[in-house]
């Protein structure tokens, strides 16, 4: 017997087009085999136990789901074929049709279903008796009638599977119904013993009536092993299909597809018309609400559960299953009535004894079929393996974010940048570019040292947010160092790339609040474009890195990348071991440039300077060389080198009666260490150097990051007795207000304001400030990179004490020196003793 369930999509008043053409069969039928054996009505003991029979046999039901509908396999064959063995038509028609009207009437299913059903029975058996009539008559229950018998019992089943397919047909669709032939016409076989056992039946009632006695033992049995048969059917299906699935979230849940894999086989276990997964928003995790529909295609982003079930499981924890079968949770069922739905199951997906979400099914398909305690146990299983995939798959995604994402900031990391400079250099428009702008934040390791690493990186955040601000919504902003961030994005022409980068390094600069205290952020920027400086995103990044580099010197703090700044970072890469190399054997010389007194021309010291001549590079420009040390370790050994020759000589100088102080440069770095005081120390005790008579030179750029932590050495220099002298002044950001705290004597121009101050007024303006200010301090002013009598005379004027540069002469090798000091200096006696005069200038 087929039903349908109570959930229709398609209005199910279609079926009329076949109800009514079987219950006109069936009436017709009835009317001329009444009109044929009026007096069949005596028959009615018989009658009344094939009515009993009938219901019976619908005890032992096998479902079977086709999409929304379900098809019950019964034993109706059995009572049908000794009806009409030893009843008349006519009682065998409305035996078989009252029967289906109670089996109706007890599964309270709306009109329309329960009258094809109706009309499906006594059309199947009046289809039979049909065939019956037309063939020879029965006599006895020999071989001749059980052919006659089984053409009956066959044409019966053949008219409920075309019924069956025809209804679904005029309801479903045509494919719904061919696949409803397909699926009911594999319980040939149970019909086929079906009308086995009632051929048995027939020759054994036949024989004697006392065989009903067996015979009703033998229907028992056949009940209960349909029942089992049925019951093992299901369970080893389930199991199965449970298997199945938790194999597939297992290997493939994963990747963030658990909705697809699950939902649908969820539904088709369970045998509902709704299978739902509801994981609630959480952190970086959205809402997810999926539904897969019997009927549907794809999953639906709504659900059919009333909102109290499911907040009553993930309040409580626990399974909540609501319907027919669910006496607990009768206070439920009006919500179930509001939705219009049969019965529900929802199941929390837990992460420990913590709700993460719900699995929900919903109305078992089949009216005689409502979920049970089973049904509840089968759900709970799968959930357990469903919250482990939720958590699994919510595992490896953050777990994939982490890898692309910085964990201080959650900006994209530089794997992340990479992969999109890569996507985007792909599909770059002709007459575009894409921009890469790194910023290098100054200033974090002060932040660092003076507050602590929880301020840096809430500094580090506060960056990161203004920076996202500034952006802009088209661009990519990632952090790719410890202080440096980038961002992507494309733009018209290198130009405006450019002034985008200047106006947003503009916008990042200024105060930003770390807790109680506002800090002031620089940073320099460096730009790099796709196609302009390769296509590469690992060269476009490092590129960008140089410019920002090369950014920090200067003034407006932008810089665009060019093919040179490349070419000396690789350069400077290639000559890391070369130096080692050099140092270790003394391949580095030290020349000296005389220092003089401006006023009187007396030459008063010496500035020993590095210099390198490479085997195969030629002669290395310090700054390389000198760089390549800081960022290798051998800064170190470089200033030892230069002050042991400047003291060796210095020593000889005195030896010799021609006594010259000498000038060593001193890395913001070298300051750093704690040792070198000590280090000085040794030294001037091996050479017996006085220490007066050597000055250290330290750069006024690179000690202005530094200047608190180079305080303590600074000051153990200055009770040694060395001079200190700030280098390059003018070039860095300080003031001379801010000399007060340092223990320095001296401050050198830098040469790039004195070698203009004869033709800029400018420069002229800041050289006579600083010689101003420097003599109220008490400083003495040297002047470095004097080119000119004019420029000389102008300082003379300004009252500047020192002057160095090539008027005088340019660094020289020891011999040299020695051999300038012979032709263009002479003694001369003054109060302090004798010292060297300039013969000439020139």
């Amino acid at each position: 017997m087929a039903r349908r369930s109570s959930s229709v999509r398609r209005s199910f008043q279609y079926a009329w087009l076949v109800t009514s053409p079987l219950a006109i069969f069936a009436i017709v039928c009835l009317v001329v085999y009444w009109v044929h054996d009026p007096d069949w009505w005596r028959s009615w003991p018989g009658a009344v136990l094939a009515f009993l029979g009938v219901i019976l046999a619908h005890t032992a039901v096998l479902n079977i789901v086709v999409k929304r509908q379900s098809f019950a396999v019964v034993l109706n064959e059995i009572p049908l074929m000794l009806a009409i063995y030893f009843l008349p038509k006519p009682a065998v028609i409305v035996a078989a049709t009252l029967a289906s009207i109670v089996t109706q009437l007890r599964s309270h299913l709306d009109t329309t279903k329960s009258a094809y059903n109706i009309a499906r029975s006594a059309a199947r058996t009046a289809a039979a008796l049909v065939v019956i009539s037309c063939l020879p008559e029965i006599h006895g229950a020999g071989p001749g009638s059980w052919a006659i018998l089984t053409a009956g019992v066959a044409t019966a089943t053949a008219v409920s599977w075309i019924s069956y397919a025809g209804v679904i047909t005029a309801v479903e669709g045509r494919q719904a119904g061919q696949e409803a032939l397909r699926v009911v016409s594999r319980t040939g076989v149970t019909e086929a013993v079906n009308i086995v056992v009632g051929l048995v039946f027939i020759i054994a009632l036949d024989a004697t009536w006392w065989s009903a006695i067996p015979l009703g033992l033998l229907v028992l049995t056949l009940v209960f092993v349909m029942r089992s048969f049925t019951a093992f059917f299901r369970r080893h299906r389930t199991l199965t299909e449970v298997y199945d699935l938790t194999k597939a979230m297992r290997e493939q849940g994963n990747d963030g597809s658990l909705p697809d894999i699950m939902l649908e086989p969820v539904r088709r276990i369970m045998q509902a018309e709704y299978a739902t997964l509801w994981l609630p928003e959480q952190g970086r995790h959205p809402e997810v609400l999926l539904t897969s529909r019997v009927d549907g295609k794809g999953l639906l982003d709504i659900s059919p559960t009333p909102v109290a079930v499911r907040e009553e499981a993930t309040r409580s924890g626990r399974s909540v299953a609501v319907g027919s079968r669910f006496p607990g949770t009768v206070e439920l069922r009006p919500a179930l009535r509001d939705a219009r739905i049969r019965d529900v199951i929802v199941v929390p997906l837990r992460s420990g004894q913590t709700p993460v979400g719900t699995l929900e099914v919903v109305n078992r398909l089949g009216e005689f079929t409502p979920f049970r305690d089973a049904d509840v146990q089968v759900l709970e299983t799968i959930a357990a393996h469903a919250a482990v995939a939720v958590e699994n798959s919510r595992l490896v995604e953050r777990l994939r974010y982490d890898a692309y994402h910085d964990r201080l900031t959650s900006l994209p990391n530089r794997r992340r940048v990479t992969d999109a400079l890569a996507e985007s250099v792909k599909v770059r428009a002709p007459g575009d570019v894409v921009a890469v702008i790194l910023f290098d934040v100054d200033g974090l390791r002060d932040v660092n040292e003076s507050l602590g690493n929880a301020a840096g990186d809430k500094l580090l955040a506060e960056v990161a947010g203004r920076l996202r601000t500034i952006a802009g919504p088209g661009a990519l902003v990632g952090r790719v160092g410890g202080d440096e961030f980038v961002v992507t994005l494309r733009s018209g022409s290198t130009e405006e790339v450019v002034r985008l980068a200047t106006e947003m390094r503009e916008q990042l600069r200024g105060p930003l609040t770390v807790g109680s205290l506002t800090l002031d952020v620089d940073a320099a920027s460096g730009v790099a474009v796709d196609p302009d400086h390769g296509d590469d995103p690992d060269a476009l990044l490092r590129r960008a890195e140089l410019a920002a580099n090369a950014a920090k010197a200067l003034p407006y703090g932008v810089q665009l990348f060019h093919p040179a700044l490349e070419s000396r970072a690789v350069r400077r890469l290639g000559l890391a071991a070369d130096l080692r190399r050099a140092l270790d054997e003394g391949a580095l010389e030290v020349h000296y440039q005389p220092k003089v007194s401006i006023q009187d021309r007396h030459l008063i010291g010496v500035e020993c300077l590095a210099r390198w001549q490479h085997p195969a590079h030629g002669e290395v420009s310090p700054e390389d060389f000198v760089a390549v040390a800081e960022h290798t370790g051998q800064l170190h050994r470089l200033t030892e080198v230069v002050l042991t020759a400047g003291l060796r000589h210095c020593r000889e100088w005195a030896d010799a009666g021609r006594p010259l102080s000498i000038a060593v440069n001193l890395s913001a770095r070298t300051l750093l260490d704690p040792r070198f005081p000590d280090q000085v120390h040794e030294l001037l005790k091996r050479y017996r150097v006085p220490a007066g008579q050597v000055t250290f030179e330290i750069s006024e750029p690179g000690m202005l990051g530094e200047i608190e932590r180079a305080l303590p050495t600074l000051y153990r220099l200055r009770d040694l007795g060395v001079r200190l002298s700030v280098d390059d002044f003018g070039t860095g950001a300080s003031s001379l207000s801010y000399l007060r705290q340092l223990p320095v004597q001296e401050v050198k121009i830098d040469d790039s304001f004195v070698q203009g101050m004869a033709t800029d007024s400018g420069d002229l303006a800041i050289v006579r400030a600083v010689i101003g200010l420097s003599r109220e301090f008490g400083l003495t002013v040297v002047a470095e990179g004097v080119e000119s009598e004019l420029t000389l005379d102008l300082l003379a004027e300004l009252g500047c004490e020192i002057g160095q540069g090539y008027l005088f002469s340019r660094p020289l090798p020891v011999e040299r020196l020695n051999t300038w000091l012979s032709a263009q200096t002479e003694p001369e006696e003054t109060p302090t003793g004798e010292v060297r005069r300039l013969r000439a200038v020139g």
